[in-house]
C-alpha cells in the first residue's frame, strides 16, 4: 500500500466486535495506520481485561511502525451511557450532576473518571454531552444532557471537560450543533431543527462557544440538519462545510479536532451511505470519520477517501490539515500522560466520591402530608416496576428489574411485581384488585408515555390507607402522568447507587438535596 493509505488512516476512527484484537484491526492498523480504535461494552469484559486488550492494540500499532499512540476512545458519559464493567465506579452521570447545583461536581466526576480511563490504558472519552434537552420528547437525549438551561449546561459542561483535561484524558464537546430540541433518534433516523441563527447564538450554540472560549480539543458532529446553516439542501451537519468550516471554525473560532459520530447509525448510512459520508464528512472540515462496526464498511470508506484523493475530490491539503491537528493533539497528551494506578479503578474514595454526588443529585419533587419517611412499624410494602422498553443504542444495554431487589434490601418483606412500560387495561384492572391493602405502594418507572396507563393504575390504587411513592428512575419527565401520587422522587438513572439512595431516603436513612434541572410541564 501507498504512504496516502497510510495517512487516509489517519483520518478513521474504527470500532469492531470481541473481546481481543481481531485480524480485521490488524489489517486496518498496519495497512492504513488508522488513527484511533473505539470500544464499546461488546469488548469489555472486566478492567483487567481491558486493560489487556488496550495493550495489545498499542503494541499492534507499534509493530505497524506507528511514531504516536493509537488514540481509544469510548462513550464513559456515565449514568445511562456508560462503557465499563462493575469493576470499575459507577460515577453519576450528567443530569443527576445538574442536580447538585455544583458545577464544580462535574469537574470532580469527570477528574475521577478520567483517573480510571488513563489507569486502563483509554486516552480519550467521548463526553461531555452539550445538547440541551430543551424538547421533554427527545428519544435519545434526556437524561444524558446536563439541562434545559443554556447556562446551567455551559457551566457543567465546561467544569466536566477542565476534569477531563485535569486527568490527562481528552474530552469531546456533543453533539455539534446541538441534538437536544429533537423527537427522531438519529441512530434510526435524520431530524431537521428549523431554528433561525439567533435561537441557535442563544440557546444551541452556547456551551460550545462557552467550551471552545475555555480551551477544548474535540468536537463531535451531530447527524442532523440544521435548515437555516444549510438552507440548498438536507445535509446533515456531519457534511455540511457550512456548519463544520463557517460556523464551527471560523465563527466560533474552533481550531481542534472535528470527529464525526458514527457514520453507520441510519441518519447517514440510510441517506448518503456511510462510505460516501466519510469523504464528505472531510470535505466539509472533519478531522476524523468514526465508523464503529463493520469492517467491509471500513475499508470501503478507506478506499472511497483514497480515490477521492486520487481524483482530486478531496484534496491534498485538506487531508495533511487534518493528519496534523490529529497529530498535535495525540503528541499534547502523550507528552502531559503520566501513568495511572491500576488501584485506582473501583477504589474506595471514587465510591465515596459517587455516593456524596447522588445523595445531592436524587431529587423530591413531592411529598404530601410528610408521606415519607415510612412510618416505623412493620407496614406492607408492594413494589411495582416498569420494564424499560425505550432503551436507544446509546445506552447500549438496558437496566431493568433494580428496584425491587434494593427496596428488599432494607424491606425484606416487600412484595413486587414487574409491568410493562405500556400497560393494557386488563392489566391495570388487574393490578388494581392485586394492589388492594397495602400500606405503602412503591411504584418505578423509567421513560413512560401518554398513552401508557401507569396513571390510572397509580391513582386507582390510592386509598386513605395506601400511599403511593413513585420514583422516576429514569427520565423525570414522567412526574407529568403521576400528579396525585403522594410522594415523588427523580433519581435521572437506573444505577445501582441512585437507586440504593432513593430507597433509603424513602424510608427515611439519608437526606438527599437534589434540584430538578429541567423544567416540567403537564
Amino acid at each position: 500500500m501507498s504512504g496516502i493509505d497510510k495517512k487516509i488512516g489517519r483520518l478513521m476512527v474504527i470500532g469492531f466486535h470481541g473481546t481481543e484484537v481481531t485480524d480485521e484491526v490488524k489489517h486496518l492498523i498496519h495497512t492504513y495506520h488508522v488513527a484511533g480504535i473505539i470500544l464499546f461494552s461488546r469488548n469489555i469484559n472486566y478492567a483487567q481485561q481491558l486493560k489487556k486488550l488496550i495493550t495489545a492494540l498499542q503494541q499492534e500499532a507499534q509493530m505497524a511502525g506507528y511514531q504516536r499512540p493509537l488514540l481509544i476512545c469510548l462513550d464513559q458519559e456515565n449514568g445511562i451511557v456508560r462503557r465499563l464493567g462493575d469493576d470499575t465506579t459507577i460515577f453519576p452521570g450528567s443530569m443527576a450532576i445538574a442536580a447538585t447545583e455544583a458545577p464544580d461536581n462535574a469537574f470532580q466526576i469527570s477528574y475521577a473518571t478520567g483517573e480510571e480511563l488513563r489507569a486502563l490504558g483509554i486516552n480519550w472519552n467521548l463526553a461531555p454531552v452539550l445538547d440541551i434537552n430543551n424538547n421533554q420528547h427527545n428519544p435519545v437525549i434526556g437524561v444524558r444532557s446536563f439541562s434545559d438551561s443554556p447556562d446551567q449546561v455551559s457551566a457543567f459542561g465546561q467544569q466536566a471537560m477542565k476534569g477531563m483535561q485535569a486527568a490527562g484524558i481528552i474530552p469531546t464537546l456533543k453533539h455539534f450543533p446541538g441534538h437536544g430540541d429533537t423527537q427522531i433518534d438519529s441512530h434510526l433516523g435524520m431530524a431537521t431543527l428549523t431554528h433561525n441563527m439567533e435561537r441557535l447564538e442563544q440557546i444551541e450554540l452556547k456551551p460550545f462557544r462557552t467550551c471552545i472560549e475555555a480551551g477544548a480539543e474535540v468536537v463531535m458532529t451531530a447527524h442532523i440538519h440544521f435548515s437555516t446553516m444549510e438552507p440548498q439542501q438536507v445535509r446533515p451537519a456531519t457534511v455540511s462545510k457550512r456548519v463544520l468550516t463557517d460556523i464551527l471554525r471560523n465563527q466560533l473560532g474552533f481550531q481542534g479536532v472535528i470527529t464525526t459520530d458514527c457514520l453507520e447509525m441510519e441518519a447517514i448510512s440510510d441517506t448518503i451511505g456511510t462510505e460516501n459520508g466519510a469523504v464528505q464528512a472531510v470535505q466539509a472540515g472533519a478531522d476524523l470519520v468514526m465508523i464503529s462496526h463493520t469492517y467491509e464498511k471500513q475499508i470501503g470508506a478507506a478506499e472511497m477517501l483514497h480515490q477521492a484523493v486520487k481524483t482530486g475530490e478531496l484534496s491534498h491539503q485538506r487531508m495533511e490539515q487534518s493528519v496534523q491537528r490529529v497529530n498535535r493533539l495525540i503528541d499534547k497528551y502523550t507528552e502531559q500522560a503520566q501513568s495511572q494506578a491500576f488501584d485506582s479503578v473501583g477504589s474506595s474514595s471514587h465510591q465515596q466520591l459517587a455516593y456524596q454526588v447522588y445523595q445531592q443529585s436524587v431529587t423530591i419533587i413531592r411529598n404530601n402530608k410528610q408521606t415519607m419517611p415510612f412510618a416505623k412499624w412493620d407496614p406492607r410494602v408492594l413494589v411495582i416496576e416498569a420494564v424499560d422498553e425505550t432503551g436507544t443504542k446509546a445506552e447500549d444495554e438496558t437496566t431493568d428489574r433494580i428496584l425491587i431487589p434494593i427496596v428488599r434490601e432494607f424491606l425484606s418483606k416487600a412484595e413486587a411485581v414487574t409491568l410493562p412500560g405500556k400497560l393494557s387495561l386488563p392489566q391495570v384492572n388487574h393490578m388494581i384488585k392485586q394492589a388492594e391493602g397495602y400500606d405503602y405502594i412503591i411504584f418505578g418507572t423509567m421513560n413512560l408515555t401518554p398513552d401508557s396507563r401507569w396513571g390510572d393504575l397509580i391513582q386507582a390504587c390510592q386509598t386513605k390507607k395506601t400511599k403511593v411513592v413513585g420514583i422516576a428512575m429514569k427520565n423525570p419527565y414522567d412526574v407529568r402522568y403521576f400528579p396525585t401520587a403522594d410522594a415523588y422522587l427523580c433519581t435521572y438513572e437506573p444505577t445501582y447507587p441512585a437507586i440504593q439512595i432513593a430507597v433509603q431516603a424513602i424510608i427515611g436513612e439519608v437526606d438527599v438535596k437534589g434540584k430538578l434541572p429541567v423544567h416540567i410541564s403537564t
